[in-house]
């Protein structure tokens, strides 16, 4: 059994045009039991509520205010992102997406920068208010994100999402606690940092995600990406990994319910 952390579905679905259904029923024959739906905006919190209300034994999801749409991100959004977990609906078990982008020059030039450490701060300290998990955005931001969480220290951390980065940057995020998020970066052979950066890290470290419908795994180029594809990345990561895909496959599996499957 796999667990999707991190994927839009409800963006998936705008990209393929099919059912929620069939979206969930492709995910389930390839294996992918649960997933982890995540926000972006306040425009996808009841959205997402509402669709895993339909999936309950299948999808959770998390409510947070991604730094990529810092511009249009309003104060009042956290306002809402605080009501809607104070109604703590049953499936929400994180604040996702969150974090820190500096891939797009405009969004680290101030003002757009002080905005972004500022609603990181406040979301960092409602995850540790309502004690959930937080799904961490880091695109060229771990060094700028890593002193944020060590000074607010979450009672149930969470993981860095989609990680590309060195193994001394991921090491120092193990040893705070989080989770190392292993996506689509690893089918890819000139991803050498990446895969080597996995395959020392502990086994205990890591989750399993897609992203979909983004950051498509190596033969898939061009296509939203998908739950069920998580399966290439795990098939990916037991080439790099020591221990057997049966360890792997339920290791991981406890990793990701424990962190994310607790409603």
């Amino acid at each position: 059994m796999f667990f999707d952390t991190h994927t839009h579905l409800d963006y998936l679905q705008q990209d393929t045009g099919e059912t929620l259904s069939q979206l969930v029923q492709n995910a389930q024959q390839a294996g992918v039991q649960k997933m982890l739906m995540v926000a972006v905006s306040q425009q996808n919190f009841k959205i997402l509520e509402n669709i895993t209300a339909l999936f309950p034994d299948n999808l959770y999801y998390g409510l947070g205010l991604h730094p990529l749409y810092i511009q249009q991100h309003q104060h009042a959004d956290l306002d809402l992102l605080n009501q809607h977990l104070s109604q703590a609906a049953k499936n929400l078990t994180s604040m996702a997406e969150i974090g820190l982008e500096r891939a797009v020059p405009e969004l680290i030039e101030d003002p757009l920068w002080r905005k972004q450490c500022d609603f990181l701060e406040v979301q960092l300290q409602l995850a540790k208010q309502y004690q959930l998990p937080v799904n961490l955005h880091s695109r060229k931001a771990h060094d700028q994100l890593f002193p944020f969480l060590k000074r607010i220290q979450l009672p149930k951390c969470g993981v860095i999402h989609g990680f590309a980065g060195s193994y001394t940057q991921a090491k120092r995020f193990v040893d705070l606690g989080y989770k190392i998020g292993v996506g689509g970066t690893i089918t890819y052979a000139r991803a050498n940092k990446t895969r080597q950066t996995i395959a020392k890290l502990p086994l205990d470290a890591l989750l399993l995600e897609t992203d979909s419908p983004d950051m498509p795994v190596f033969g898939y180029q061009g296509q939203p990406n998908r739950p069920e594809r998580v399966v290439q990345v795990f098939e990916q990561l037991c080439q790099l990994r020591p221990e057997s895909p049966r360890v792997i496959q339920q290791q991981i599996w406890q990793n990701s319910v424990a962190l994310f499957g607790q409603p």
